[in-house]
C-alpha cells in the first residue's frame, strides 16, 4: 500500500521541480560526456529490438544514488530496474535515456525524464506527477513544470513560457505517435496509422514519447497518442502538457494509462479518440 499523498505548498513543488531539472540536466550531460566510443547494446527486454545500452545503466545508477543522498524517504521507479517504495509519499519515477534507439545510433533526439509523482505509480490512475523535467543534452533544452505552476522550456539562461496549440481541426493538425517494439503490436500500430494519416496534417514519429509529450506542451505537435507507454515515459511529460494548457487522457473515461494516451488541446484529443475509438 502506497504511503498518504503529502500536502505539499508552493514552496515543496518548486523545490521538487527544481531538483528534477538538476537532476535531469546532470544526467543528460553524463550519457553524452562519457558515452563511449563503439557504443553497444548491453541487454534487450521486450524483444531483441527493445535495447538497453551500459549507459541506460550508469544514468539510472547516477540518478538513484544522488536520490537517495538528496531524499532517502522517498520511492523510487526507474525504466531499468532501480526500484524501492518510500515513506514520504513521494516517488521519483525516471526514465535514464528516453529514446535509447535514437541514442545509440546517434539521432539527436532522445532525453533523460525525472517526475516527483504522489500516489501509486504502479497502477494507473493512481498517481498524479507533481513536479518533471524532460532534458535533451543534445539541443541543451529543459523542459520543466510544478503542478499549478505553468510549464517552461529553458535553453541556457533563455526561459520561455510554453503553450499547447491553438489548432482546433483534426484535419490541420500535426500529429505524434510511436511505435511498440513487438513485431505484433507494430503491425496494429502501423494500421492505426494508415487508418488515421488522411485525417491530419501530418504523422511524425519522433522515437521518445517524453519529448512528443514536451512537443505538445511546446505547440511543435499538435497532438499526440501512443499505446504501450509506461510511468516512466509519460510521467514528467503528461505535466508539461497539462501545466501548457493541454489535457492528457487515456480511453474512454480510463487515465491515460499503458492502454492509450492522447494529449493535446482539449477539441484536438477529443476529436482523436473520436476516430480512434477511444
Amino acid at each position: 500500500m502506497a504511503p498518504d499523498r503529502p500536502q505539499l505548498g508552493p514552496p515543496e513543488l518548486a523545490t521538487l521541480e527544481q531538483m528534477a531539472c538538476d537532476l535531469a540536466t546532470s544526467a543528460g550531460r553524463l550519457i553524452v560526456d562519457e558515452r563511449p566510443r563503439g557504443l553497444g547494446v548491453a541487454a534487450t527486454k521486450s524483444s531483441d529490438t527493445d535495447v538497453v545500452t551500459v549507459m541506460d545503466q550508469r544514468s539510472e545508477a547516477f540518478l538513484r544514488e544522488r536520490l537517495e543522498q538528496l531524499r532517502p524517504d522517498d520511492g523510487l521507479l526507474g525504466e531499468e530496474g532501480a526500484s524501492h517504495e518510500g515513506s514520504s509519499g513521494i516517488t521519483w519515477v525516471v526514465d535514464p535515456i528516453d529514446g535509447t534507439v535514437n541514442y545509440l545510433y546517434e539521432i539527436p533526439a532522445y532525453a533523460v525524464s525525472v517526475a516527483a509523482c504522489v500516489g501509486d505509480v504502479r497502477h494507473g490512475g493512481e498517481w498524479e506527477t507533481v513536479a518533471g523535467a524532460v532534458y535533451n543534452p543534445i539541443t541543451d533544452e529543459l523542459f520543466h513544470a510544478h503542478a499549478d505552476g505553468g510549464a517552461f522550456l529553458r535553453r541556457g539562461t533563455d526561459v520561455q513560457s510554453l503553450s499547447v496549440s491553438g489548432e482546433k481541426e483534426l484535419a490541420k493538425a500535426l500529429t505524434g505517435t510511436g511505435f511498440g517494439y513487438e513485431v505484433a503490436k507494430r503491425e496494429r500500430q502501423g494500421a492505426v496509422v494508415a487508418s488515421l494519416i488522411g485525417q491530419v496534417r501530418d504523422i511524425r514519429r519522433i522515437g521518445s514519447a517524453a519529448l512528443d509529450l514536451c512537443s505538445v506542451g511546446a505547440g511543435r505537435l499538435d497532438v499526440y497518442y501512443e499505446s504501450g507507454l509506461n510511468p516512466w515515459d509519460q510521467a514528467a511529460g503528461q505535466l508539461i502538457v497539462t501545466e501548457a494548457g493541454g489535457v492528457v487522457a487515456g480511453r474512454g473515461a480510463a487515465p491515460p494509462d499503458k492502454d492509450l494516451v492522447v494529449a493535446g488541446p482539449a477539441a484536438l484529443v477529443a476529436a482523436l479518440k473520436g476516430i480512434l475509438k477511444a
